[in-house]
C-alpha cells in the first residue's frame, strides 16, 4: 500500500517522523552503521531541540520508568545556535529524508534568531517552533496563552519562507484555543502532544527522584489523553496536525491519523527500539487493511462518527 503523504508542503514517503530529541540519526549511525542511514526509520527527521545559547541540560537523575511509560527531565542539553549550525547540523542535511529544525527560545527575539539563521543553511526543509517544553523553566508563556502564541507566528511568518510547524503543550486546559491562535498567527502545521508533567518519589529517601524535581510523562500512559487532544484541536484548526502521544505500532498510529492528523511522530518506543520507526511504518499497512482502509489518503480523509 502506497504510504507516501506530506505535510504542509513537506513531501513524505510515509506519515511516519520521529519526535524531537527522541532519535539520534549521528549516534545511531555510529553504533550501527550505515544501515540505519539506507534504511532510515522516518520519512522526515525532526532534529533535537536548539536553543540560542548551549544548555547543559538539568541535573541527575533525568529518567524514571512508569507502567506502560516514563518520565524524563533532559532539559534541552544542546550546543547552542552557533556550533549547531557550523556542527551537526552539516550531517544533518545529508541525512536521505526532508529535515525538520527544532527551536526554542526564552523571546521572541531570540526565536526571530533561531529562524532567521535556520532558514538560511539550504537543506533544511522546515522549522518546529518548540513552545511546549515542561522541563524548561521559560520567562516565555507563549504555549500556553492563545494571545502570545499569535503574537509569537506573526513576528515569526515574515521571516522565512519554510514551513513552521508550532509543537504546543498538553499542560494547558484547552489547547485547541491555542491551536486556533497560531494558525491565525500564521502557522502552517501544529504538532501535539508533549509530555505532561509528571513527578517520580525515590522509593529509598523522603524527596523527588529527578533532579529537577519533576519532569515529563511519555509512551502509552498518555496515548488516550493525546487522542483527546490531537482530535480536538484537529476539529478546530484547517491546517494538518501531527500527532504523537505514546504511538507504538502500526495501530495506534492509525489511531491517530483517524483522531485527526494527518502524519504521525513516534518518541519514547525510539528509546526501546531504534527501529521503532520501521516498525510502526510497516504495522500501519497491515492496520489500514484490517480496519478497510484501500489507502492512507482514504484514512486521513475519514472522520470519527
Amino acid at each position: 500500500m502506497d504510504l507516501a503523504t506530506d505535510i504542509c508542503g513537506i513531501p513524505l514517503a510515509s506519515p511516519v517522523l520521529n519526535g524531537s530529541g527522541t532519535f539520534d540519526a549521528i549516534a545511531a549511525r555510529r553504533a550501527f552503521g550505515d544501515a540505519v542511514i539506507e534504511e532510515f526509520p522516518f520519512a522526515a527527521y525532526v532534529s533535537k531541540t536548539i536553543t540560542r545559547h548551549p544548555r547543559a541540560g538539568n541535573p541527575p537523575h533525568r529518567l524514571w520508568e512508569t507502567p506502560s511509560g516514563m518520565i524524563n527531565s533532559i532539559g534541552l542539553p544542546n550546543p547552542g545556535l552557533d556550533d549547531f549550525l557550523t556542527g551537526i547540523l552539516l550531517e544533518f542535511v545529508e541525512l536521505p529524508v526532508p529535515l525538520i529544525v527544532s527551536v526554542m527560545a526564552d523571546s521572541a527575539e531570540e526565536f526571530t534568531e533561531l529562524v532567521e539563521a535556520v532558514s538560511a543553511v539550504p537543506g533544511v526543509g522546515g522549522i518546529e517552533l518548540n513552545v511546549s517544553c515542561p522541563n524548561v523553566h521559560s520567562g516565555l508563556i507563549v504555549g500556553e496563552q492563545p494571545v502570545e502564541t499569535e503574537a509569537l507566528m506573526k513576528t515569526l511568518r515574515p521571516l522565512t519562507g519554510l514551513p513552521m510547524i508550532i509543537k504546543l503543550t498538553p499542560n494547558v486546559a484547552n489547547p485547541h484555543e491555542v491551536a486556533v491562535a497560531a494558525e491565525a498567527g500564521g502557522a502552517d502545521a501544529i504538532s501535539l502532544i508533549n509530555t505532561l508533567k509528571a513527578v517520580a518519589i525515590d522509593p529509598a529517601h523522603r524527596r523527588a527522584w529527578l533532579g529537577a524535581g519533576a519532569g515529563g510523562l511519555s509512551g502509552p500512559a498518555i496515548r488516550p489523553v493525546a487522542l483527546a487532544q490531537v482530535r480536538a484541536v484537529s476539529q478546530a484548526v484547517e491546517i494538518p496536525v501531527v500527532g504523537m502521544g505514546g504511538i507504538d505500532d502500526g495501530e495506534s498510529a492509525l489511531d491517530f491519523i483517524l483522531a485527526g492528523a494527518r502524519v504521525v511522530a513516534v518518541g519514547t518506543e525510539n528509546f526501546r527500539d531504534p527501529r521503532a520507526g520501521i516498525e510502526v511504518r510497516n504495522g500501519l499497512t497491515g492496520a489500514l487493511e484490517r480496519r478497510g482502509f484501500a489507502s492512507l489518503a482514504d484514512a486521513q480523509a475519514s472522520t470519527l462518527s
